[in-house]
């Protein structure tokens, strides 16, 4: 058997390709088929039905609300390279404690969504948040608010925590692409004059296009399916203000049994990551 496999290698990707092809392809085809099916209530049906999940997608506000707040997420993309960026320079300096500091950036990305929810309603809370505790402490009482209870305040709430649990993951994504730069290029540079900025500017900046497309493909993907965080910290309130396209495809599906709604919802969800992987993947692949 060990001879004929080594005869036939590519046979030791059968099975592999088949489970990516039958969990993958097969639930997107079948995903897609359920959007068109006459399937109502919790009686599985799968006759065609038309396309009235996407007529209907096109007059539901709540829809367009809860599309309008899945792409605002995006906004934590730039916001996170920049500070990543940032924190992995001011490492890269050979600092004291810049290992402790490592462990420390690390930490929120290994929670998870469900434990960053919980510890940030914490800190949002009205009453007994720290948030609002440390604003009265320092005399800034008139500032204190209703952080993730509040239409006005509870994207941008979103939005902070999601910064911070992100940027210190982007930072050693950086920090790794910048210790990949060779010693050899930036030791030469410095016998020509170069100063630290230059280096820095000219040298290592460029040599980051795949920890900067790395960074931007993982941060995307998890704000397009960042369900459990919002949740947890809002249940997708007050009203629709948090409402994002995976928490009303949760609550289309499995609380209203609207089945084929729910994955025509996915599907938009689907090609909103083809629309944002795959010019990225091109790109990578091409050079």
């Amino acid at each position: 058997m060990v001879g004929f496999l080594k005869r036939n290698p590519l046979l030791l990707l059968v099975i592999p390709l088949g489970l990516v092809f039958y969990f993958v392809y097969v639930g997107i085809g079948w995903n897609l088929w359920v959007s068109v099916s006459d399937w109502r209530g919790l009686n599985a049906s799968y006759g065609f039905g038309g396309f009235g999940a996407y007529i209907r997608m096109i007059g539901d506000s709540t829809f367009w609300i809860s599309l309008r707040n899945t792409l605002l997420l995006f906004t934590i993309i730039p916001i996170c390279i920049v500070l990543g960026l940032v924190l992995a320079l001011i490492m890269d300096q050979g600092l004291k404690g810049t290992n402790l500091f490592r462990n420390l950036f690390l930490l929120p990305f290994a929670l998870s969504f469900v434990v960053t929810g919980t510890i940030w309603a914490w800190m949002y809370n009205p009453s007994s948040g720290i948030l609002n505790s440390l604003l009265r402490l320092i005399g800034l009482e008139s500032l204190t608010g209703f952080w993730h209870t509040s239409q006005q305040t509870v994207m941008p709430s979103i939005i902070l925590a999601l910064v911070w649990q992100f940027s210190g993951y982007v930072a050693l994504i950086f920090l790794a692409g910048i210790k990949s730069v060779p010693q050899s290029q930036i030791n030469a540079a410095r016998l020509d004059g170069a100063s630290q900025f230059k280096i820095y500017r000219r040298l290592v900046l460029p040599q980051l296009k795949g920890a900067l497309t790395t960074s931007v493909v993982i941060i995307a993907m998890f704000a397009l399916r960042s369900f459990d965080f919002i949740w947890v910290l809002t249940g997708g309130g007050p009203g629709y203000s948090s409402h994002t396209l995976p928490i009303q495809m949760y609550k289309e599906t499995f609380m209203s049994s609207r089945f084929p709604y729910g994955a025509a919802i996915g599907n938009v969800l689907l090609v909103l990551v083809l629309l944002l992987v795959m010019p990225l993947t091109y790109r990578s692949y091409r050079r």
